[in-house]
């Protein structure tokens, strides 16, 4: 098979983050998700509560002005005064998906990755969803909290994902022509998705 770089965007509930680390694991590729933030704020000098606003309520980026650590280390421009606009901090994180997509085949989750890593040959893009019940019921496993506010939670999570992604490529989230492949994990189940993804790169060795 040849060596792809697998991007996961998802529906939060649908289990996609558990498919990707299924998927690496049986490729026995790496597999990032939080690392990206990580390595953006080790690379841009910025810390990683600025780049971990995907739950994070506006009223709270105001107090976090401070986290600034310093001067950038790459040449990225940042404002002389408080914290990186998100414009900037998206493309800390994009630099380092790229970074990552050439030293190998990986599964990189999220992050408009995409989008970022344009039209190259090697990538592989794939969406997971499932319907809202299902999505519902594997929020339940990792959340604490009442029924309802899981199910808001869900939908508070996949609003900000859209927002993010048609703001940083001007795309829709939800269009599946910005995918390879678009899986149903409420159908497949997360072993189904993941052979799927797999049977999908033997198909395209082929070419």
């Amino acid at each position: 098979m040849k060596p792809f770089v697998i991007t996961i965007a998802r529906q939060y509930g649908s289990g996609g983050k558990t498919v990707g680390r299924m998927l690496a694991g049986e490729l026995n590729i790496p597999f990032y998700d939080r690392e990206i933030i990580t390595m953006a704020s080790e690379d841009s000098g910025v810390n990683e509560a600025l780049f971990s606003d995907e739950r994070l309520r506006p009223d709270l980026r105001s107090r976090l002005r401070g986290l600034y650590k310093g001067e950038p280390v790459l040449g990225y421009s940042t404002p002389a005064k408080g914290a990186p606009r998100d414009g900037e901090l998206f493309e800390y994180q994009a630099a380092v998906i790229r970074r990552l997509a050439e030293t190998g085949p990986c599964v990189i989750m999220g992050r408009c990755a995409d989008h970022v890593l344009g039209r190259r040959s090697d990538v592989v893009r794939a969406f997971v969803h499932a319907d809202a019940d299902f999505c519902l019921e594997q929020a339940m496993l990792v959340n604490s909290m009442s029924r309802e506010d899981v199910r808001k939670k869900i939908v508070q999570v996949d609003e900000y994902r859209a927002k993010f992604y048609q703001r940083h490529t001007g795309k829709d989230w939800f269009d599946a022509r910005n995918y390879d492949l678009t899986l149903n994990s409420a159908v497949l189940g997360f072993e189904g998705v993941r052979d799927a993804i797999v049977q999908y790169l033997e198909i395209r060795s082929r070419g």
